[in-house]
């Protein structure tokens, strides 16, 4: 029996349509004004610039603005936190998202916790992983959080199932972590120095790639029937979980391309609606 395909490209296409409906509905509630998503690109990495590019294509579909900052690779930590800072302070402006990664001689994380974190639509903030960790209202990290969403949309229950995420950055593996515990699961966070990985997975209900490895999990370490999410993306079409090989004996998987992928992007642009809705709501009160 094949197993589920879990389709982030065909879901968020689904809600994309949504969203434009609600964008709608705020510029006629706003006399014509739209919720705008500010993207900051340090450098000319010419992945990072592809995925800036493709959210503002997002935002193009579903009626939103965007506004785009691009600043030179020799750009200091300081001049960063400067504009994030203008931006922070810019009415206009719903959301912020700072493209990762950033050139070496900027503080990366310090950068990121310099933004607003009501403007904070990409999750990556301390306080708003820490809020989100807590389960109070936050906006999570987008691709752990377009993961919930595009499990939660093919009603695959997470309670009481043991889940174990190969990986631990901190906008993606630990953020992933804390998302299925709060979902009742029994979560292992394991990497790259973990003594016996092929054990730990195989005992997996769900398997969360995200170690940035192609491939680096094989087929035969998951067991029949688990839940298989690949966040991983690279060149060739892969993952970081080796596929081809499962997808005739798992109960669920994400494709690469099409998975986790599409339901990052639409996770911004759904979380940054939602910032323009609370600001317009905090001005009607």
């Amino acid at each position: 029996m094949s197993a589920l395909v879990l389709d982030g490209k065909a879901l968020a296409k689904k809600f994309e349509h949504e969203l434009s409906l609600r964008i709608a509905a705020l510029k006629k509630a706003n006399h014509g004004a739209t919720p705008i998503l500010a993207t900051i690109l340090v450098g000319d990495d010419p992945a990072s610039a592809t995925y800036v590019r493709m959210k503002g294509n997002a935002c193009e579909r579903i009626g939103m603005e965007s506004l785009k900052v691009e600043l030179p690779a020799s750009t200091s930590t300081q001049q960063l936190r400067n504009i994030i800072e203008e931006l922070n302070n810019n009415a206009n402006v719903n959301g912020i998202l700072l493209q990762h990664p950033v050139p070496e001689q900027i503080d990366e994380r310090l950068c990121f916790d310099s933004i607003d974190v009501s403007k904070d639509v990409d999750g990556v903030t301390c306080i708003g992983f820490g809020r989100m960790a807590m389960g109070a209202k936050a906006y999570g990290c987008a691709t752990p959080k377009g993961i919930m969403r595009l499990l939660e949309a093919y009603d695959i229950s997470l309670e009481g199932k043991e889940a174990v995420v190969v990986g631990r950055s901190p906008i993606l593996g630990k953020p992933m972590a804390m998302m299925l515990l709060n979902a009742n699961a029994t979560v292992t966070i394991c990497h790259s120095k973990t003594l016996n990985l092929p054990d730990v997975i195989k005992r997996a209900d769900v398997v969360v790639g995200t170690l940035g490895r192609p491939e680096y999990i094989k087929a035969d370490w998951i067991k029949d029937d688990a839940i298989v999410i690949d966040a991983g993306s690279h060149p060739g079409g892969v993952g970081d979980i080796e596929l081809a090989p499962l997808v005739d004996r798992v109960r669920a998987y994400t494709p690469v391309p099409g998975g986790v992928g599409p339901m990052t992007i639409n996770t911004l642009i759904y979380q940054s609606v939602e910032a323009g809705e609370k600001k317009l709501a905090a001005l009607m009160e």
